[in-house]
């Protein structure tokens, strides 16, 4: 079942969104070779307690930490650890925070030092990705417009489009329906209305799309070992467009 929300609720959403939007310039100003993925993991819980919210994803299904760090071949969902983040790396983050009853979930992928041409491409063509499919989040339009939009600009730059992981409606849940796709048909799907609140999130791989999880249960990883970057926002379709909640 969709979810609408009123003004007042996405009010409370925006609250949400900007702790996880702050919470995402903070590791950004952070996060550097030498230190582990458990340590952006303690920076993260500390930042959103002292926000007032709660971790989302903190036991949600058993997930033992409060945001997934990925690095490289990991697509998303990865665990912190005692793991070390060295020079040349490619690290996605994603954050969740509940604030007032309400959800807020964004992701970003960052470049450790200088990852090259390839990987400096893949991130920026991922966060493109993103704002084609915002584009197209218009009221009377489809939700396969979103995905479509997303597809062509990842598919036209050389990169594939992760097709066994999608976004989701996002409300006083971490996921609603409808489920967003990254790829799909324009003119097809829901049709797009106020209130709709989405998180609309870009997994691109360079490589193929397939993926696989790894004996921790948790951890996406591309099926060819190449690099993957994810850039997502929380966005609501409110009286005056498309409103990015977590930037």
């Amino acid at each position: 079942m969709i979810i609408i929300k009123n003004p007042a609720e996405i009010e409370l959403m925006r609250k949400a969104g900007k702790v996880v939007g702050d919470l995402l310039k903070y590791l950004e100003e952070k996060i550097c070779a030498g230190m582990t993925t458990k340590q952006l993991d303690e920076l993260a819980f500390n930042f959103i307690k002292r926000a007032g919210a709660t971790p989302s994803f903190l036991n949600y299904g058993g997930f033992p930490a409060s945001i997934c760090v990925s690095t490289d071949e990991q697509v998303v969902h990865g665990i912190p650890s005692n793991k070390i983040l060295k020079e040349g790396m490619l690290v996605s983050v994603d954050v969740g925070a509940k604030l007032n009853g309400f959800q807020g979930d964004a992701a970003r992928t960052f470049m450790i030092g200088d990852a090259g041409e390839e990987k400096r491409k893949l991130i920026s063509v991922t966060r493109e990705s993103f704002f084609k499919g915002v584009e197209q989040f218009i009221e009377g339009n489809r939700l396969g417009d979103i995905s479509a939009a997303v597809q062509k600009h990842a598919e036209s730059n050389g990169f594939s489009v992760v097709r066994a992981l999608v976004g989701h409606g996002i409300g006083r849940e971490m996921h609603e329906d409808p489920s967003v796709p990254n790829y799909g048909h324009a003119g097809h799907g829901i049709k797009l209305e106020k209130g709709l609140v989405l998180a609309i999130e870009p997994m691109i791989n360079l490589g193929t799309y397939k993926v696989l999880t790894l004996d921790d249960g948790w951890t996406v990883v591309t099926a060819d070992g190449k690099p993957s970057a994810h850039y997502e926002n929380t966005v609501a379709l409110t009286e005056n467009g498309a409103e990015i909640l977590t930037l």
